[in-house]
């Protein structure tokens, strides 16, 4: 009977079923923990004040996010070298994000849970988001500017909010004038210093044309001059108020509003208020650019780096994938060769991608980008222009690792054509060009976006050839601007896969930091999704148009 029954192929399938809702298990719940734990990263924790016992006996005052709570048994604990009573079973800990680095020199302790003497929720506890240093965790005492009190007390809050507001309009304007203005200036210096350099290497600087870029430099540094005398006025208008604020330990201390982001109280929060609070954060997340070791504020330039590399791959490996499947599958002849050449095609697939970025440093950046620079740029020598990392090369190295994907993909799609329609279109009178080109690749397209799904799939994850041939830490501009030729295919970029890395194990502050790492998680999630979604939508209308001719 169980013979029989091994036969019948039923335990194999039950066996596959198995596997599949273990896999699907598993996807769900790595999905649902990133999911729970990106989302909660944004909203406003409350701040609890613990009287705690140290070792000493002395009672002390502790300001703090209880964030995680360890439970040890007993018999752990005391191989750890816990001190436990006779009648405790467990030893809890909790941990507490107390903030204050710049103080204490930590931002998280551990308390053990029968030295805590009591806690409370004060509304007046303040959070106070910086852009140095990590949360500040206090009580506030006054507002002050160039040394004289505006506030103190209750009315310190309001007027201390509207400070904050002011303070944060000027940054605007201040990142306004450094990233547009100076920017546009600085860039526009260099390429004058670059237009000189290429005339005097030709022989080619007379007279007229060193007067004329001296006096278009002449102008650019006047108007750079105007600039920094504006920065000047706006960074001393952000340095002359300050916050007073109490810290737990009865200490006063004195917070510049040129570091500050944001303050609030979320014990005395409502839900309303909680809800503005976590939507503001997470704009901030989607929109801003890191900070503090980007381990605050948003990730907007990984974002857009990762979004723009994925496009600029889409365009190289689409064309050369198509290329390479109509060539094997309509035009090469079918011997031993051809199977050759999709045999090593298919292990193509299954090379580490390092080894793609390991390739693409030598060949794409030391070579290709060299000999480039040389023939093309070389008034900037010695610094590199394309012969050093950048999201072009980045693009194309990512392109390599998905081709095989596309061609496999391709030449699948063109096989499912039916013989009879390639016979019809010549009897009609058409050539194999145009009947390929207006009838079996139409056809073949939704075939031909699979492909490209996949590719997009498997290449906005990657992040090991990209540490080598483009992705940085942080990106000080963008690959796309406002000045000519507005695309920068030359420039390093920032990647959510690169980024999830630096911050989860590069990170100065890996504790701090881990939120992060989740909620960018999520985002990379999205993001592939997203970009997946456009092309299988695409895909599906291809499918529906030439549903008809399939049949």
């Amino acid at each position: 009977m169980i013979a029989s029954w091994f036969k019948s192929g039923t335990p194999w399938i039950w066996f596959n079923a198995a596997a599949v809702s273990a896999c699907l298990i598993m996807i769900i719940g790595v999905l649902g923990l990133i999911i729970v734990r990106g989302i909660g990263h944004f909203w406003p924790a409350e701040v609890a004040r613990i009287n705690y016992q140290e070792a000493d006996g002395q009672v002390k005052t502790l300001f703090g996010e209880i964030i995680d709570t360890s439970i040890t048994p007993a018999a752990i604990a005391k191989t750890s070298g816990f001190k436990m009573a006779d009648n405790e079973d467990t030893l809890v800990q909790h941990q507490v994000k107390t903030g204050n680095r710049d103080i204490t020199g930590v931002d998280f302790r551990w308390l053990q849970e029968r030295n805590i003497k009591d806690q409370a929720f004060p509304g007046d506890i303040m959070v106070v988001e910086r852009r140095e240093w990590g949360n500040f965790y206090g009580q506030l005492v006054a507002v002050k500017e160039n040394g004289a009190t505006l506030a103190s007390h209750e009315q310190a809050w309001t007027v201390a909010q509207a400070k904050i507001a002011d303070t944060l309009k000027v940054y605007s304007e201040i990142t306004h004038l450094e990233k547009k203005e100076i920017g546009a200036i600085n860039y526009s210096l260099e390429k004058l210093r670059l237009k000189q350099r290429k005339l005097e290497l030709k022989n080619r600087l007379d007279d007229s044309a060193r007067s004329a870029i001296e006096n278009e430099n002449a102008g650019l540094k006047t108007q750079y001059e105007q600039y920094q005398t504006q920065l000047k006025d706006l960074y001393q208008k952000v340095r002359s108020a300050s916050l007073v604020a109490k810290t737990d330990s009865g200490a006063e201390v004195v917070i510049p509003l040129s570091k500050v982001v944001r303050i609030y109280q979320p014990n005395s929060m409502g839900l309303l208020d909680k809800v503005a609070h976590y939507f503001n954060k997470l704009g901030e997340f989607l929109t801003d650019d890191p900070r503090e070791a980007n381990t605050e504020g948003g990730i907007f330039p990984a974002i857009f780096g990762t979004v723009m590399m994925v496009m600029i791959m889409s365009v190289i490996v689409t064309p050369f994938g198509v290329i390479a499947a109509v060539y094997l599958r309509e035009y090469a002849k079918q011997g031993f060769i051809t199977r050759l050449i999709r045999i090593a095609v298919n292990n193509l697939a299954g090379v580490p991608s390092v080894v793609y970025g390991v390739f693409g440093l030598g060949f794409f950046v030391y070579i290709l980008g060299g000999n480039i620079d040389r023939l093309f740029f070389p008034e900037s020598s010695p610094a590199p222009v394309f012969g050093t990392p950048g999201i072009l090369w980045a693009s194309i190295t990512l392109s390599l690792l998905t081709l095989p994907v596309v061609i496999v993909a391709t030449e699948e799609g063109l096989a499912r054509i039916p013989k009879s329609i390639r016979e019809g279109s010549l009897a009609l009178g058409a050539t194999k060009l145009e009947t390929l080109w207006r009838t079996v690749l139409p056809m073949a397209s939704p075939a031909i976006m699979t492909g490209l799904i996949l590719a997009v799939a498997r290449a906005a994850g990657e992040v090991a050839p990209l540490m080598l041939v483009g992705v940085v830490k942080l990106a000080p501009t963008l690959p796309l601007d406002g000045n000519l030729p507005f695309i920068h295919l030359d420039r390093k970029f920032m990647h959510l896969g690169f980024h999830i890395y630096d911050v989860g194990f590069q990170s100065p502050n890996v504790e701090a930091a881990r939120p992060l790492v989740y909620a960018t998680a999520l985002l990379l999630v999205l993001v592939i999704i997203g970009l997946n979604l456009t092309a299988i939508i695409i895909r599906n209308n291809l499918r529906e148009k030439y549903r008809a001719l399939e049949g």
